[in-house]
């Protein structure tokens, strides 16, 4: 006769929100891995501008003594600006690089995978059309901002490296480089300022994922001629010129709610008083480029759905 055991049985505690979670978190994850392994440009592009960048500045931090020793003025302040300009500068070639690459990332992101017809492939897969296009939108959105700022500071942290031997026993020292540069401060400055274009760009990313997600041929010039055309009929019907002014208020005015310059600047940001993060968070411009950030990559995961390859 069999005995039956009274032994309790002891049981493993599951975390069901964990579980959850992870089941949510985890498709968009290697979402967004396939995004980066499909498409090597996201970090090889703005790599080799970073590389070309540092080979410049690399240079002219190089024949920087030679530049303080010729100057004609001798005046101190007008060295140690001319020191600190490359470093400066550096940053905005890596920015603009990452925001290019974004702009044609975004044009193929849903058309690519028509063109090549490896949609039918990923939608074998168990991740749904949402989880798809909120990755393809995060990359611009996220991941490319923080590899421009990873390299930027890289650039910099080299150029400073380099510059150290180079200033000794010359007219500027290192310790005052260090000091003018306010290097912690520029890396607060580069941080918010990619966010802000980031949040300021989203409907010009949204726009180019839905036109991707739409076009049969040529995603560029769907993107592009369309938005010239409006405003081109806009100037022959009512001699107006809203819908340019709209644009070119998409593409500028991050700049002018997000940060303020001194008269005569020409749009250098050295201070953390320059940013105005309060303004420019409560500016409409911000929210309802958002509102058609959203509404365009909801358009382009529906669209989607019912995509088939070229």
């Amino acid at each position: 006769m069999n005995e039956q055991s009274h032994t309790p049985v002891e049981t493993i505690p599951v975390d069901e929100s964990a579980a959850e979670g992870s089941t949510l978190t985890r498709p968009l994850y290697w979402s967004m891995r396939r995004e980066l392994w499909e498409n090597r440009s996201i970090t090889l592009a703005p790599l080799a501008v970073s590389a070309f960048v540092l080979l410049g500045s690399l240079i002219s931090v190089v024949m920087m003594r030679g530049k303080i020793e010729s100057h004609p003025t001798q005046d101190p302040a007008e060295m140690l600006a001319m020191v600190v300009r490359p470093f400066s500068m550096a940053p905005a070639p890596i920015m603009l690089a990452s925001f290019i690459v974004g702009v044609f990332y975004c044009l193929d992101a849903l058309y690519g995978e028509r063109r090549d017809r490896s949609i039918l492939f990923w939608k074998s897969l168990p991740v749904s059309d949402r989880t798809t296009g909120i990755s393809k939108i995060l990359v611009p959105l996220v991941v490319l901002p923080l590899i421009a700022f990873v390299l930027s500071v890289i650039t910099q942290s080299v150029m400073l490296a380099v510059s150290v031997p180079v200033l000794l026993n010359s007219a500027v020292s290192p310790w005052a480089l260090w000091t003018e540069l306010r290097f912690f401060q520029g890396l607060v400055i580069m941080l918010y300022g990619l966010t802000v274009h980031a949040l300021w760009f989203a409907p010009i990313y949204g726009w180019l994922v839905l036109v991707s997600a739409w076009a049969r041929r040529a995603p560029f010039l769907w993107a592009v001629l369309p938005l010239f055309a409006m405003s081109a009929v806009e100037r022959i019907a009512f001699s107006s010129s809203w819908f340019s002014s709209m644009l070119r208020y998409r593409v500028l005015g991050a700049m002018k709610t997000a940060f303020t310059f001194e008269p005569g600047s020409e749009g250098d940001v050295h201070r953390l008083s320059q940013l105005t993060p309060a303004e420019f968070l409560s500016s409409a411009g911000l929210w309802v480029g958002l509102a058609f950030a959203v509404a365009f990559v909801a358009a382009a995961i529906r669209l989607r759905r019912h995509r088939e390859p070229i």
